[in-house]
């Protein structure tokens, strides 16, 4: 690990403790040059996960992505980072755990839908409105409509 604050290649391990759940292990470390203390996390990396694209082409899965799309579906609303957060974590312990090597970005709008239409409507519809590519106003009333009916 560098130290980064002057760059410098060794560093020792002063503290290791299990945070977030058990998902991720948080260290204090220190330069052997400077004696600069700094945390890092590890975070067990989602296995080399393939997400095959509408048009069928295929790309490494990239969190990032995911956590774009619902944070713009979230703007100014009153969603906690970590809600968002802890949902992708368990998204990525789910495939895991299922040993999925291949997921269709089908599935993984559907599973973010669920999770927006619990957590919130306007969000969820925002997400819906892109996901789905709303072609006109009747689309997103009938959408309106049956989260309405559902509610």
């Amino acid at each position: 690990m560098r130290c980064p604050k002057c760059r410098y290649f060794d560093t020792k391990v002063i503290d290791s403790r299990e945070t977030n759940e058990n998902r991720e292990i948080r260290r204090r470390r220190e330069c052997l040059k400077c004696n600069f203390r700094f945390t890092t996390f590890e975070k067990l990396e989602a296995n080399n996960l393939i997400v095959i694209k509408k048009d069928q082409t295929r790309e490494k899965y990239d969190r990032q992505k995911i956590l774009k799309g619902i944070w713009q579906a979230c703007e100014k609303r009153l969603i906690s980072e970590a809600a968002i957060e802890k949902f992708i974590d368990e998204l990525e312990e789910k495939w895991t755990f299922e040993r999925k090597k291949e997921i269709e970005t089908q599935e993984i709008g559907n599973q973010v839908m669920d999770f927006l239409k619990k957590l919130d409507n306007v969000a969820y519809i925002r997400f819906a409105s892109v996901y789905r590519q709303f072609k006109d106003i009747e689309t997103f009333k009938e959408e309106l409509q049956k989260l309405t009916l559902n509610n």
